[in-house]
């Protein structure tokens, strides 16, 4: 089965995917009043003045870069960051306009810091980057920003660049001092905008068109997500995800062993390295599934010095068929594959809320799996496996996966009160 966020059933290939968040622009205002009660006269007539909202700074254009990353020549899942520090951009450019509109040069922020960028490119948009520090912790190939960067305590400098289909870039760079860093829950994502989902391969008109996303059955089967669903739900605001072959299909087994992946890429940033994924998930066919997959993604490009680019996948499976009885596996990303934890997963009753939470942390170049918790069943397993290098694409993200058994049984899951919880 196997993924693009999380991991990848029997294929260890550069797979990933592509946070928007939904988040708070912090803005603000000042001005002067007078006394209404003063009797004091100016001698001298006065002309109001009109405040005045400072302008974008003004940086001189750079020569369009060479383009070489498509997804049909390449593995990798974005074109490779490259260091500002050594860029012709990286002090700003001004190829077409490109609005940063939080942080502010020279703020003091508090981590995670709530970037909002958008970009009018000449051409299609390529992509967008933020970098702090030289590192590159957020990528998209949207031409807006608005996501949680992590970042800790300190003074830093940001750039937010964008890039369009003919290589010509924008770039801010803007310095900040972050005042402080604490545990932050990032509640509600499967209400949140920037879902993304894709079969076994990447859909045609997605920037990675082509390339491994789910694995399995290349027939793509009928999966559909409908967020903000009243029932059921735990607080009037579930996710719905379907799956089944299509509507009318003359063979519906033709379509068994077909996966659907659903992620979202929800922040950024390598200032955190202890996450909690929590969620509630809900089926009225537990019978039907092959497995349900809940991951955690992290990646970022040190494009400084030895630095690479690369992630940490942790992903997790309740492998409903594979495995008698069913367990709760696990994805070891240094030799890509399912790895049983040997603890049970399930039974579920059909139409019941089941409570998961994970507790994960980034040690180093590895990935831990610290303890996974059930419907109150504490499973310790604590279990370490090298990270994923080379991985171009640059973001936090949670991902959810469907797949479907080998009748290609149909079913229905809904979600609930999913959170990322990272310090």
């Amino acid at each position: 089965m196997r993924v693009v966020f999380s991991a990848i059933r029997d294929v260890r290939l550069f797979v990933g995917i592509a946070f928007l968040t939904a988040a708070t622009c912090l803005m603000v205002g000042c001005g002067t009043n007078s006394n209404p009660m003063s009797t004091t006269t100016p001698t001298t007539p006065t002309t109001p003045t009109t405040p005045t909202t400072p302008s974008e700074p003004s940086y001189p254009s750079t020569p369009p870069v060479s383009i070489t990353w498509t997804p049909s020549t390449s593995l990798l899942p974005a074109p490779t960051a490259q260091d500002p520090s050594t860029s012709d951009w990286g002090t700003g450019s001004n190829d077409f306009p490109l609005t940063v509109s939080n942080p502010t040069a020279g703020a003091s922020v508090t981590s995670p810091v709530n970037v909002v960028a958008s970009a009018t490119p000449k051409n299609p948009i390529f992509f967008m980057r933020v970098y702090v520090d030289n590192v590159s912790v957020y990528y998209t190939s949207s031409s807006s920003i608005n996501t949680q960067i992590f970042a800790a305590p300190g003074q830093h400098t940001m750039v937010v660049m964008a890039e369009d289909s003919s290589g010509n870039i924008s770039a801010t760079p803007i310095t900040m001092t972050v005042t402080s860093q604490s545990q932050t829950t990032i509640s509600g994502i499967q209400n949140m905008t920037g879902w993304q989902s894709c079969s076994a391969d990447f859909p045609a008109g997605s920037q990675r068109a082509g390339q491994l996303c789910a694995a399995g059955n290349t027939n793509v089967p009928a999966s559909t997500m409908t967020e903000g669903a009243a029932s059921p739900s735990m607080d009037g605001k579930s996710a719905h995800f379907s799956m089944g072959p299509p509507a009318g299909a003359p063979a519906p087994a033709n379509y068994g062993y077909s996966n659907y992946l659903y992620f979202n890429p929800i922040a950024g940033g390598n200032g955190v390295s202890n996450f909690v994924y929590d969620l509630y998930f809900y089926i009225d066919n537990p019978t039907y599934p092959q497995a349900l997959e809940f991951d955690v993604n992290q990646g970022y490009d040190d494009t400084t010095g030895a630095g690479l680019p690369q992630r940490w996948t942790w992903g997790s499976e309740c492998n409903f068929k594979g495995e008698t009885p069913p367990q709760w596996d696990i994805w070891n990303d240094a030799e890509g594959k399912w790895v049983s934890t040997g603890y049970p997963c399930g039974p579920f009753q059909a139409n019941t809320w089941n409570h998961l939470t994970w507790n994960l942390q980034r040690v180093g170049q590895q990935v831990y799996y610290d303890t996974l918790t059930v419907n109150g069943n504490v499973y310790p397993v604590k279990t370490t496996y090298d990270n994923q290098p080379g991985w171009t694409l640059e973001e936090i993200d949670t991902a959810f996966q469907m797949d479907l058994d080998s009748n290609a049984d149909p079913y229905n899951v809904w979600l609930d009160e999913v959170s990322l919880t990272a310090y």
